[in-house]
């Protein structure tokens, strides 16, 4: 996964799965419903402002609360590219590795607005071009998961290639 580049949105410590998603968009199954209420319950205007790539960053224990899945996948479809955090929910960072949302677990210092390029490989994030601050790189098999599109493309992927060695024996 190469650079990823964005314009920084800032939350805070705590944001729990239900501000990410409310609750009460829950009863459909379609993405994009969740898409265009990401974080409605942080900030309601915030789909309104999003541009593709963007990049959340945020506090303390970001995507705390429920297990939803529909959390994390309403950040990817919005358009969000990554989150930085200081830290993540655990379930939270899992669910966002299953289905292809990069994260990075990094304290930096930023405003909001301001342009960021997130290193995954490397666990680092340049901020406005001239400050880096080194974080969590994440493992190699976590780098090939995102790198495949989520955990379910990825066990495609690697399931293929067992069939065609075998096939080729």
């Amino acid at each position: 996964m190469s650079l990823i580049v964005g314009r920084v949105w800032k939350f805070g410590d705590n944001v729990n799965t239900d501000e990410i998603i409310p609750g009460r968009y829950l009863r459909s199954k379609d993405v994009q419903i969740f898409a265009a209420h990401a974080m409605e319950g942080v900030d309601p205007e915030f789909t309104k402002k999003l541009r593709i790539g963007d990049i959340i960053v945020a506090g303390t224990n970001f995507g705390c609360g429920s297990s939803r899945e529909q959390a994390p996948l309403a950040l990817k479809y919005s358009g969000v590219s990554c989150v930085i955090a200081k830290s993540f929910a655990r379930i939270f960072f899992r669910n966002s590795i299953n289905i292809g949302l990069p994260l990075i677990e990094v304290d930096i210092d930023c405003q909001e607005g301001d342009k960021v390029k997130v290193d995954l490989a490397r666990g680092e994030v340049i901020v406005s071009d001239r400050d880096i601050f080194k974080g969590n790189k994440l493992p190699d098999f976590l780098l090939e998961i995102l790198n495949d599109g989520g955990l379910v493309a990825h066990r495609k992927k690697v399931t293929r290639k067992q069939l065609q060695k075998v096939l080729s024996e």
